[in-house]
């Protein structure tokens, strides 16, 4: 088998160059313009016109439909149309909004001395815009991939087409157009028509010649059958002896050699062991190499400011093709998920918020499970795809300061920054919810998205911002108990946030008329919520722990807790790191750390901070934000091999006697709710509650009612086996 991601990837983090950052104002964004603050006049716009932006759209026919859904209607929305195309857009690499992505001025020019690139779109819009409610819904696609069906409601991948794709549609319902457009590079050579691709330009040094540069790549393949794997980037030279390829079986291992003998490069971009052998389940392989010809990855930043932009403003393309959505827009929000988020996350801090005339371009961001990271994205020889967590990608650039949205200066580099200075200096910061799973803090060091990164303490955010916590969640969906833990020791966390992302996504909405939301509801040091994480030996290598008296774990039978924690290390990326140019990659740890914390647990182990769902509040099980690989997959019995993005569902005993005879401190299900309409009336309760607060819907409400009356299903706990309550 040979594991080949499209382009390949895993992540980087956005570097701007300091003279950029130094002219562009905003020394305070605690008190940013208004979201609704008004563009410059009609005149003024004309004269700053820009070649930039969207030059020409082409529809696909074939693959776009009048009505869509088979005809479903949407209450009293109606149908919806698809729209499938592809956008070309051109960039002036000497505007100073364009200038700030890496390696634009190397990239190839048209007879206009403009950068080209093109793109692929999708939108779904009602067939009777007067029927809709004028409100653009832009998801950022996660690897060229639409992944909002769990929030929407509906299904579908990457072409939602049937009735039964579009589910209930909470978006439908509510008359928004939907938008997607290609921004990674990555995807372009993915060979699946529905993913959302982009082509951008190769750089190249000023004489003509292909750039090279040091690339890394880490590999852990969860398999016995795989035999090659693909890297990010071609390799300057297929001479093994001018690599690196090591391998270890625990991340906590010292890395040992693979003789250049034992592997080769089988292509420009493939390597492959000695004898067609798999690569060890699970091991940790890392590869060192000298790659050629970066592709200018910035630039997928300006192709989703310049698509939103010319939906939003635009008649016409240049040929005369019209805007589908011409005169039918007045708001847009970006919505966005993981990788996503964190790219919003640059977005907004790089500027790209407004647009090359001067206009905002979203007027609301929504980033679920992004925490205070960015992507890499605007580096040379990017790897968008990667991601740190607590057993992947800690030598990678994904982040780096500024964390916050807030004005902070960095202890260890003396740097004074925020992700809102830019759009305040400008006049074009959106509202910004930024909704974090506990998975972040333990795996991202996600605290610093709202601490002081000196000491941990809280800072004022911004008045255009919002930060919410979803306790005992994990990087996405929940987790069920119904089939028995395979690459992690415990089951995944049973905390769904996709009811309490519905809510914060009105409250987005209600905000930019002047609604405000809910308050920031986060751990913190100051409310005593937080247990700070603690460095250790491993710490330069990206873990740390967090003891377990501080967090106020209880210790609970066949469920290991190790505190195993992500710390965040200050690197050295080289000299041109500022510039977006990697010199030393792997970086060097140079010993340094910015305090991160997670959240304190009650005496179940549940979250004690931010918002508590149901599930938190009236629980069937403790939920966390960590989990622990299991043996089979890689996992130390020290705990210190982490389960990614999974969290854990450690369930409760389903009596007094099942929780006793092992020793389990936690009161079983009975004790607490006696019979299942005990535990309706709490879960009710604790629905009703967050109703209350702006926090759930009243469809959400019910459906939390209705599921707290089903059976609990549980097999293979590896504390209880199987039963049913």
């Amino acid at each position: 088998m040979k594991l080949r991601p499209s382009r390949r990837g895993l992540a980087v983090a956005a570097f701007v160059p300091l003279s950029l950052l130094a002219g562009c104002g905003g020394d305070d964004d605690s008190t940013p313009p208004s979201s609704t603050a008004t563009n410059p006049p009609a005149t003024q716009q004309q004269a700053q016109a820009s070649k930039s932006g969207i030059t020409k759209i082409t529809i696909n026919s074939t693959t776009s439909e009048d009505v869509t859904f088979g005809g479903k209607t949407f209450g009293t929305v109606g149908a919806y149309r698809k729209i499938r195309g592809t956008a070309t857009g051109t960039l002036d690499p000497s505007d100073p909004k364009n200038a700030v992505i890496t390696d634009i001025a190397l990239a190839p020019r048209n007879a206009q001395g403009l950068v080209e690139y093109s793109m692929d779109f999708y939108i779904l819009t009602p067939v009777d815009a007067s029927k809709g409610n004028r409100k653009l819904f832009f998801e950022v696609n996660n690897r060229g991939s639409k992944v909002f069906g769990s929030f929407n409601q509906s299904a579908g991948g990457n072409n939602p087409t049937t009735a039964a794709d579009a589910g209930t549609g909470f978006l439908m319902n509510q008359g928004y157009t939907m938008a997607w457009a290609g921004w990674d590079g990555e995807v372009s050579a993915d060979t699946n028509p529905d993913t959302l691709k982009i082509t951008l330009p190769v750089a190249k040094n000023a004489d003509g010649s292909s750039i090279t540069g040091p690339s890394y790549e880490y590999i852990v393949i969860d398999n016995a059958t795989t035999t090659s794997f693909t890297t990010y980037y071609k390799t300057a030279s297929t001479d093994t002896t001018k690599a690196k390829l090591t391998r270890r079986h625990y991340l906590t291992d010292t890395p040992v050699d693979v003789p250049s003998t034992d592997w080769s490069w089988t292509g420009p971009n493939t390597i492959a062991l000695a004898g067609n052998a798999a690569f060890q389940q699970s091991w940790i392989y890392e590869l060192t190499y000298t790659a050629i010809d970066p592709y200018v990855a910035g630039i997928g930043f300006a192709a989703q400011r310049d698509f939103v932009s010319f939906l939003r403003n635009a008649q016409a393309d240049s040929v005369g093709t019209a805007n589908p959505l011409a005169g039918k827009l007045d708001r847009a929000l970006s919505w966005s998920l993981s990788q996503p988020a964190r790219f919003m996350n640059d977005f907004v801090w790089l500027g790209f918020n407004q647009d090359t005339n001067g206009k905002k371009v979203f007027d609301g961001v929504f980033n679920w499970i992004g925490g205070g990271n960015g992507l890499g994205m605007n580096v040379r020889f990017a790897q968008n795809g990667r991601t740190e967590r607590n057993r992947q990608n800690h030598l990678n650039a994904e982040a780096l300061f500024p964390f916050s949205y807030t004005t902070t200066t960095d202890p260890l580099t003396g740097k004074t920054d925020g992700r809102n200075v830019r759009c305040s200096a400008t006049g074009t910061c959106p509202m910004v919810m930024n909704v974090i799973s506990g998975n972040e803090y333990w795996v991202k060091a996600g605290s610093l998205l709202t601490t002081d990164p000196a000491t941990g303490a809280d800072v004022a955010e911004p008045t255009n911002v919002r930060n919410y916590y979803i306790a005992g969640s994990q990087h996405g969906n929940a987790s069920t108990t119904t089939a028995a833990p395979t690459t992690c020791t415990q089951f995944g966390s049973g905390v769904d946030p996709n009811p309490v992302l519905r809510a914060l996504f009105v409250d987005l909405d209600q905000w930019v008329d002047g609604t405000p939301p809910p308050p920031s509801a986060v751990p913190s040091a100051t409310a005593k919520t937080a247990a700070f994480a603690t460095t250790g030996p491993y710490s330069p290598i990206g873990i740390g722990t967090v003891p377990q008296a501080d967090l106020g774990w209880p210790t609970i039978p066949n469920a290991l807790y190790s505190g195993l924690v992500t710390v965040r290390n200050l690197f050295n990326f080289g000299t041109r790191a500022n510039n977006g140019i990697l010199d030393v990659y792997p970086p060097q740890p140079t010993g340094k750390y910015y305090p991160n914390f997670v959240s304190k647990v009650d005496t179940d182990g549940n979250d004690v901070a931010g918002i508590r769902p149901p599930e938190m509040v009236a629980p069937t099980a403790t939920n966390t934000g960590w989990n622990l690989r299991s043996a089979n997959f890689g996992g130390k019995a020290d705990g210190t091999d982490g389960c990614e993005s999974t969290g854990s569902s450690i369930v409760l005993a389903p009596t007094a006697a099942a929780r006793t005879t092992i020793g389990d401190t936690r009161p079983s299900l009975t004790e607490r709710y006696g019979d299942h309409n005990g535990l309706v009336a709490a879960r009710t309760a604790a629905a009703n509650a967050l109703k209350a607060q702006r926090l759930l819907l009243q469809a959400d409400v019910d459906a939390y009612i209705a599921n707290a009356a089903k059976p609990i299903n549980v097999v293979g706990s590896p504390t209880y086996g199987n039963y049913t309550w």
